[in-house]
C-alpha cells in the first residue's frame, strides 16, 4: 500500500491546495457589521456559515426543517415498544478525499474521532460472484491496475475487444475538454462505446454510475469522467470510507450549530423562507411563512433543486435584475425520486455480511446499509432485542409506486441476494420517497447555476451547483458553501478559506 501511495505522489496524484486569490493573503476579519443570511442548514449552507462566523461575519441560518442536514439530516422516532430510534435520509459514505468536508468537520473533532472506517466496498449480483473494491491499493494507477487484474468480472483477453479510444476519456479528465467534448453525451452511451462484458459493466460501472442519484440514460457523460476522476483516478485516498458511529444530528448538526453560535452566529429551525427581495437599501430581505422578515447584505442560498427554483418563481422582480440567475435556476430540475426504507427485523443477518453493499442489476434496490454494526442507537436496540436495522436505498427509483411498496419491492430483491432476510419478520418499517438531488443531464454543463451569480451579494451552495474544483456528492457541497463565503470576504480584503481539490486533471490529459 506505501509503494503504491508513492508511486501516485511521484505521478502528481496529491492533495492539491487552491488559495482563492492567488494566496495573497488578507485580513483576519471582517469589518465591523458585515451580516449574512444563509438559506439552507445543509452541508452547503453550514460550511459557508461556519466560515463565514469565524471571519466575524454576524451569520443567521434558515432551515425549513426541525433539523439541520438537508439530505444528511437525522431526526428522532420512537418505535412501537417505546425506543427511541433516529431516522435519516439514508446512508453517506464519507469518503477520505472529502478534503473540503472534512476540515469544517474538524472545527467539532479536530481528529475527526466520531468517524469509523466501514471495512469493505462489496458489490452484490443475482448473476455473479460479489465483488470486492475497498482493498484495492489507494493511489492511482495503481488501484486501477489491482482492479483489472483482481477482477473476476474484467479478464486480460476482455481488453482486446474493448475500444481503447472510447475509455481514454475516463483517464483524461479535464474540466473543460471533458464537458465540451462528452456533456451532450449520455453516460449509457459512454458506457456502450466502451464495448465492455456485460459483467464488467454491471459490476464495475453501473453501480458506480447509479450512486449519483440519476439514471445512466440520463445522466452526463462527461459528469460520469468527472466522478470517476474524482473517486478513482485521480486522489489518493481509494475508494476506503468512513462513517459516523453516532446519528448525524447527534455526531455532527448539534456539535456544529453550537460552534456557530459561539461565534456570534445564529441558527433558526423551522424557519421555511417563502419569499426573497431586495430591501430598500439595497441589501436583501428574506421573508418567513410565520411573516417573520430577516435583512442582511449578502445572501446565501444554499437550498436543493424544488426549493431553489420555487424561491426564484416567487421573486419576480429578481429575474428582471439577473436574467441569467433566473433563466439557469428554471432550467435547474431534480433528478429522479429516491426511496429509503429502514426495517428493524426480529432476528440478524449472516455474520459475515459486510456493513454497506452495493448492488448490481436489480429492479429498485441499490444498496444495503447494516445500521446495527454501525450506528450506536440501532446497535442498542439490536443488543436488547437480538433483532437487526437494515436500510435499503434506491438511488433513482419510479416515481408512482408508494413508498412502503417500494420498500417491499426492495426487500424481495434482497432476500434473493441473501436468503436469509425472507425468514425474519419485520418489527417496524419507515420508508419514503424524496426529490431533491440534483440531476445531471446531458447538455446540462454550460447553463447549470454557479455560485457567483448576476444578482450583486447573492450565492449559491449545493451538490447541484458548478464549481471547478472536482468534486460530488458531500464535498460538492461543502466546497461550493465554502466558495459561496469567499465570495463575500473578498470584498473586504479578508483571507478566504483555501480549498483542497484531488488532482484537477486526469492522469492522460493534455496541459
Amino acid at each position: 500500500m506505501g509503494v503504491a501511495r508513492g508511486v501516485g505522489r511521484l505521478l502528481g496524484v496529491r492533495p492539491v491546495r487552491i488559495d482563492p486569490d492567488g494566496g495573497a493573503g488578507g485580513t483576519a476579519r471582517v469589518p465591523e457589521g458585515v451580516d449574512a443570511l444563509v438559506v439552507g442548514g445543509g452541508i452547503a449552507g453550514m460550511s459557508a456559515a461556519v466560515v463565514l462566523a469565524e471571519r466575524g461575519v454576524r451569520v443567521t441560518v434558515l432551515e425549513a426543517r426541525p433539523t439541520l442536514g438537508g439530505r444528511l439530516a437525522a431526526w428522532p422516532d420512537r418505535l412501537a415498544d417505546g425506543t427511541a430510534q433516529s431516522v435519516d435520509h439514508g446512508f453517506h459514505a464519507f469518503f477520505r478525499q472529502y478534503y473540503n468536508w472534512r476540515s469544517i468537520l474538524r472545527r467539532i473533532d479536530a481528529g475527526l474521532g466520531f468517524l469509523r472506517p466501514v471495512a469493505g466496498y462489496p458489490v452484490l449480483s443475482a448473476d455473479w460472484p460479489t465483488e470486492e473494491f475497498a482493498r484495492l491499493p489507494t493511489a492511482p494507477p495503481m488501484n486501477l491496475l489491482a482492479l483489472i487484474a483482481r477482477s473476476p468480472s474484467l479478464r486480460l483477453r476482455d481488453l482486446r475487444t474493448m475500444d481503447g479510444n472510447a475509455a481514454l476519456p475516463l483517464l483524461a479528465y479535464h474540466p473543460e475538454r471533458s464537458y465540451a467534448d462528452l456533456d451532450r453525451t449520455t453516460a449509457k452511451e459512454l458506457l456502450d462505446s466502451l464495448r465492455l462484458p456485460d459483467r464488467a459493466r454491471a459490476m464495475l460501472f453501473e453501480v458506480f454510475a447509479h450512486s449519483f442519484f440519476n439514471h445512466e440514460d440520463d445522466m452526463s457523460a462527461a459528469e460520469l469522467v468527472a466522478n470517476f476522476h474524482f473517486y478513482l483516478l485521480g486522489n489518493p485516498e481509494g475508494l476506503g470510507f468512513d462513517a459516523p458511529d453516532l446519528d448525524y444530528d447527534s455526531a455532527i448538526w448539534r456539535p456544529l450549530a453550537a460552534y456557530l453560535r459561539q461565534r456570534g452566529g445564529r441558527v433558526l429551525v423551522d424557519a421555511p423562507v417563502t419569499r426573497i427581495g431586495r430591501d430598500d437599501g439595497g441589501g436583501w430581505r428574506v421573508s418567513g411563512a410565520d411573516a417573520t422578515h430577516h435583512r442582511a447584505e449578502f445572501l446565501v442560498l444554499a437550498v436543493d433543486p424544488p426549493a431553489l427554483r420555487t424561491l426564484l418563481a416567487a421573486a419576480p422582480e429578481l429575474a428582471a435584475e439577473a436574467p441569467r440567475l433566473a433563466g439557469r435556476v428554471a432550467a435547474f430540475e431534480p433528478g429522479p425520486p429516491y426511496a429509503v426504507a429502514r426495517y428493524w427485523l426480529a432476528g440478524d443477518v449472516a455474520p459475515d455480511r459486510a456493513v454497506f453493499s452495493g448492488v448490481s442489476r436489480q429492479p429498485t434496490l441499490d444498496s444495503v446499509t447494516l445500521y446495527h454494526r454501525l450506528e450506536a442507537g440501532a446497535r442498542r436496540w439490536a443488543g436488547q432485542t437480538g433483532g437487526s436495522v437494515v436500510e435499503l436505498h434506491a438511488y433513482a427509483c419510479a416515481p408512482d409506486p408508494p413508498a412502503t411498496e417500494l420498500a417491499e419491492r426492495m426487500r424481495a430483491e434482497l432476500a434473493g441476494l441473501w436468503p436469509e432476510v425472507a425468514g425474519l419478520p419485520v418489527v417496524e418499517l419507515r420508508a419514503r420517497v424524496e426529490r431533491q438531488a440534483p440531476s445531471f443531464r446531458p447538455g446540462g454543463h454550460g447553463t447549470r447555476p454557479t455560485v457567483v451569480t448576476d444578482a450583486d451579494g447573492l450565492f449559491l451552495a449545493g451538490d447541484g451547483i458548478r464549481a471547478d474544483p472536482p468534486s460530488a456528492l458531500m464535498e460538492r457541497a461543502a466546497v461550493t458553501g465554502i466558495l459561496a463565503a469567499n465570495q463575500i470576504l473578498r470584498r473586504y480584503g479578508t483571507a478566504p478559506e483555501p480549498i483542497w481539490s484531488v488532482r484537477p486533471r486526469g492522469l492522460l490529459a493534455r496541459p
